[in-house]
């Protein structure tokens, strides 16, 4: 069994567009087709797998039957296929049946071991190469060559090696975990395993390395390939002797290596859906297949009992007996823990098939000698169970007494599950175990006491707690999110600074706007106010004048409120004063003329208007204006006036008075109304209706004729107590003007510090003024030409001497 007994065969398998995959070319042994003899017709769907079109390059691994003949028995062969593509285009003689756009072919090599198998990977993939990139298919003897060398290397050889072949051990545990435990004790129950996954070279390696973690069933896989061979089981031979310096021996002896592939059981890593019939069929009790067709995880609870996807590293156990069965025991789940913190602690991300530390500790063989050593304790615990159960029911040769001398505590199978144990006794592999080590004290060659053993501690608690915070990747994820945070942190922080700053700058430019334009505003406003002070009257009563005279409407000029304001209110106070200090005259004036009435009864009209043209005339000629500010105007006033007409100038008197608390404009409207009144006094003297004296017209030719104090621009103040005092005793002793109907000034040459010199108005036919006889009661005024002496109520009236400046 340890020696080859087939030569390498190499074969090409083409993609044929209608006819599928074929087998183009067979080199094997002159004269022999070995596809044919032995039925071969699977052999190119498992060389070209379902998917390899994906790929550039791609291996397939799968299982062929040998049929018996006269010299050898029936037994398994192995194969692996190195498939490719070329562009049709590129082909230096295009066959006419090459129609599609890419060509597909593999080259297969089929061996009878599967360690070669693995050698042959490398080999494989080079001449595969090499021979399509000579761009002609039809030329194969490159491939010729290639199996000559075989050939050599196999007579060279000194027979197969217990190696691993298939899936680094420790990539396996690393993406397993503990459930490299589940599936190596559920390959001992022989249940239906379906490996799937679309990468075809993964999905073979892995079920080859769960197979290599069973001491020596790598080499005796005759039968794997179909459920009706069983030649190891009527071959193999009980072994008699034990060489405990010799490995294989202590292994013979310890009943390895278990017949998982036996009768009613197959091994195919890479199985097409044309053999799911046999994979069906009632002979077929269990097997470990792979695919790459999801069709089957349609129908996985008719296929499998435990599916492994490996796109999604998930194991799904179907069957509720065999979960119970595999669940770990605290001494499995601690065994496990150990070895993958071991291979996790070693682990090497570029070289992943190595430890990082390049020791034992890690390695493939230590792995491998791990599960050895925990196979070889569950056999001899399992023995010790047997015997003890035996001796208990009293079937067993060996008494109790004689189990205790081996000082073996209580019952060492506990720590595998029971369960587990009790499934495993109704396999076929236990059952050839149990045949070969029927008379071997197995328990006193290897310690029946699990690697782990004793119950749950509280290291147990925390390396499994450590274990799934590992198997979490908190750390990963932390320090993934602490740079993220870092990198948000600092991004945020260059956006808030940048935009700080930018709003900083944005305030400083607004105040160096605002501070630019006060700085023009204030000298605009200077500017302005410059030329309203040189354009701007000198007095209120120009500048009235000017307002009132000018009618064209002159554009606004945009000056500043606060001076507008500052100016108004100034007039405003100017014009207050102005009109506050006339009302004060007219109101004394008025206080002096009821006492004058209350003072003299007068005994008749003509008398009483005597002696107010004698008054007026002293009043005229005395030197009672001092100062230019303290310039009189004569007022009008009627003796004989009606209460209706006292009323009425009452109310006329109230209103100027009011009007000097009231608006600059109103106190300026009441000026002009006055001062038009006087012009038309002046209009009336320059038209003839006042008649002028001869006697006096040459003393007053030179004298020009007073104008109004609103036109000369000084105001009107009251008369001090003094002046009034002097202007009494002047009415008798000064010289009075007393003509009717006549405008005269008193030649008494007194003229003050202005040139202003006094003059009296007579108000008979001076200013037309008579009290009509027949509405005298009522108190009405007619303008008469000529009146009566005597006629009507007439009443004096005197006027006030009118300031006139001498020219």
């Amino acid at each position: 069994m340890a020696t080859h007994k087939q030569d390498p065969i190499v074969l090409v398998i083409d993609f044929h567009h209608a006819r599928g995959p074929e087998i183009e070319h067979c080199i094997a042994d002159e004269g022999t087709d070995p596809a044919v003899e032995n039925d071969w017709s699977l052999l190119p769907f498992m060389a070209l797998s379902d998917g390899a079109h994906l790929s550039t390059e791609e291996f397939s691994y799968f299982t062929l039957c040998r049929k018996e003949s006269d010299t050898i028995p029936a037994t398994s062969l192995f194969g692996i296929s190195c498939s490719r593509q070329l562009d049709s285009s590129l082909l230096i003689n295009r066959h006419p049946d090459v129609t599609r756009s890419t060509v597909q072919k593999a080259v297969v090599v089929v061996t009878d071991t599967p360690q070669r198998v693995g050698q042959l990977r490398e080999k494989l993939s080079v001449v595969t190469s090499a021979w399509f990139a000579q761009r002609e298919f039809s030329d194969i003897d490159i491939l010729k060559k290639f199996r000559e060398g075989l050939v050599v290397s196999l007579l060279n050889d000194n027979g197969p090696k217990d190696q691993n072949l298939g899936l680094s051990l420790r990539e396996m545990i690393h993406e397993f975990k503990y459930q490299t435990l589940v599936l190596f004790k559920g390959l001992l129950l022989q249940p239906k395993m379906l490996f799937f996954g679309t990468r075809c070279e993964r999905l073979c390696m892995i079920q080859f390395s769960l197979i290599s973690l069973i001491p020596g069933l790598i080499n005796s896989l005759q039968d794997c390939a179909d459920p009706s061979f069983d030649t190891y089981s009527k071959t193999v031979e009980k072994p008699t002797s034990l060489k405990t310096s010799d490995r294989s021996s202590l292994l013979a002896y310890m009943g390895l290596p278990l017949q998982i592939f036996g009768k009613g059981s197959m091994f195919g890593p890479y199985t097409p859906l044309q053999l799911l019939d046999l994979l069906a069929d009632d002979g077929t009790k269990s097997y470990v297949v792979g695919s790459t067709n999801s069709l089957l995880l349609q129908q996985k609870d008719r296929y499998s009992d435990i599916l492994i996807n490996l796109d999604e590293d998930s194991i799904v156990i179907n069957s509720p007996s065999l979960r119970t069965a595999l669940a770990l025991s605290a001494a499995d789940r601690r065994w496990i823990d150990l070895l993958t913190q071991i291979v996790n602690d070693t682990w090497d991300e570029e070289h992943p098939s190595r430890p990082k530390t390049l020791g034992f500790m890690g390695s493939e063989e230590f792995i491998l000698l791990q599960f050895e050593e925990y196979l070889l304790a569950l056999l001899s615990s399992m023995k010790y169970h047997e015997e003890l159960s035996s001796s208990t029911a009293g079937e067993s040769t060996r008494s109790r007494t004689q189990l205790q001398n081996y000082n073996i505590e209580g019952d060492p199978a506990t720590d595998f599950n029971m369960e587990f144990l009790t499934q495993w006794q109704t396999t076929s592999n236990y059952a050839l175990f149990s045949r070969l080590t029927s008379d071997a004290l197995l328990f006193s060659i290897t310690e029946p006491r699990h690697p782990s053993a004793g119950g749950l501690t509280m290291e147990d608690v925390q390396r499994r707690v450590s274990q799934q915070v590992a198997d979490l990747h908190l750390d990963e994820r932390v320090r993934e999110g602490r740079e993220a945070l870092n990198r948000h942190f600092s991004t945020g922080q260059k956006k808030v600074t940048a935009a700080f700053n930018s709003f900083w700058s944005d305030i400083e430019s607004m105040r160096e706007a605002q501070r630019k334009r006060n700085e023009e505003k204030a000298i605009q406003a200077q500017a302005q106010t410059q030329t309203q002070s040189q354009g701007s009257p000198t007095s209120p009563t120009a500048s009235i004048s000017t307002s009132t005279l000018d009618s064209e409407p002159r554009p606004r000029a945009s000056v500043d409120m606060t001076q507008a304001q500052a100016s108004v209110s100034a007039a405003g106070q100017k014009a207050g004063a102005y009109f506050s200090s006339w009302g004060s005259w007219a109101s004394e004036k008025r206080r002096e003329w009821q006492d004058k009435r209350s003072a003299s009864p007068s005994p008749s009209l003509n008398a009483t208007a005597t002696s107010n043209a004698a008054a007026n005339a002293n009043a005229a000629t005395s030197p009672s204006v001092t100062s230019p500010s303290a310039s009189t105007l004569s007022v009008v006033t009627e003796i004989a006036e009606s209460d209706r007409d006292r009323g009425r100038r009452r109310s006329a008197q109230h209103k100027s008075e009011g009007s000097i608390d009231s608006t600059t404009d109103g106190g300026l409207t009441r000026s002009v109304s006055r001062r038009k009144r006087w012009s038309n006094i002046l209009l009336r003297r320059e038209s003839g209706e006042f008649k002028r004296d001869d006697s006096s017209a040459s003393e007053s030719a030179d004298m020009p004729f007073p104008k109004s104090p609103l036109s000369q621009g000084f105001p009107a103040y009251g008369e001090s107590g003094e002046e009034k005092q002097a202007k009494k005793e002047d009415r008798g002793s000064g010289p009075q003007i007393h003509t009717q109907g006549k405008f005269e000034r008193a030649n008494t040459g007194t003229v003050d510090t202005d040139g202003f010199s006094s003059v009296a108005l007579t108000p008979n036919k001076g200013l037309g003024l008579e009290l009509d006889q027949d509405q005298g009661q009522n108190g009405g005024l007619n303008q008469k030409e000529n009146m009566p002496p005597g006629g009507g109520q007439s009443r004096d009236e005197s006027l006030t001497a009118l300031p006139v400046k001498d020219v």
